[in-house]
């Protein structure tokens, strides 16, 4: 559905532009193309989720390996972590897709904290992924909203400094897609606690 409506909004979208170009006010002129340009990037990143996500099968998967190659990456790009993983925890997963997700989860961390916990084990009949960081946290009234297509909490979020307002929702998609879900609330340490639960 979202590719669909991706691919319809793409005709108007490029009749926008060539007004556009028209336009005698320069400035305003500007603007809006900077607008556009960003709609048509949130576009892209929809049809790019849409046809990445449709192809992949599950498959089993080390979910405590695939998660050590994420953690290494991060902390080579300088990320504090403090990471432990029960050893070989297999799982059903599509890996690419699943990798995106946790790599999106823990480059948003490193983003905004300084000191970054993940710790991965069985809990009852589901795999538990804990991602604690010490930063600014999201207030509680959003935990909610930062799920929602191209909801970004601070305004100056755009595609040079906070991307475009679709990771957290393509990742919960994804945690979906598993059988998971994904929560979010107050990290003990002072920031955000990433919750994900996958069923055995």
């Amino acid at each position: 559905m979202l590719a669909g409506v991706s691919h319809d909004l793409r005709t108007p979208l490029t009749r926008m532009r060539l007004e556009i170009e028209m336009l005698s006010d320069a400035t305003a002129a500007e603007n809006l193309k900077t607008d556009v340009t960003e709609m048509e990037h949130m576009l892209e990143g929809y049809l790019a989720f849409a046809r990445g996500e449709g192809t992949e099968k599950p498959n089993s998967t080390n979910l405590t390996a695939l998660v050590d190659g994420v953690v290494a990456q991060a902390q080579r790009k300088g990320g504090r972590i403090d990471y432990h993983a029960e050893d070989k925890l297999e799982l059903p997963l599509r890996p690419n897709a699943f990798k995106r997700s946790i790599t999106n989860l823990i480059d948003n961390a490193s983003r905004f904290a300084d000191h970054i916990s993940i710790r991965i084990g069985l809990r009852d009949d589901a795999v538990e992924i804990i991602i604690d960081d010490d930063g600014p946290g999201i207030p509680d009234e959003h935990h909610e909203n930062v799920f929602k297509p191209f909801f970004r909490i601070e305004g100056s979020r755009n595609q040079g400094t906070g991307g475009i307002g679709l990771g957290m929702t393509i990742t919960r998609d994804v945690i979906r897609s598993h059988g998971g879900e994904l929560q979010l609330s107050t990290s003990p340490i002072g920031g955000l606690r990433v919750r994900i639960r996958l069923p055995l």
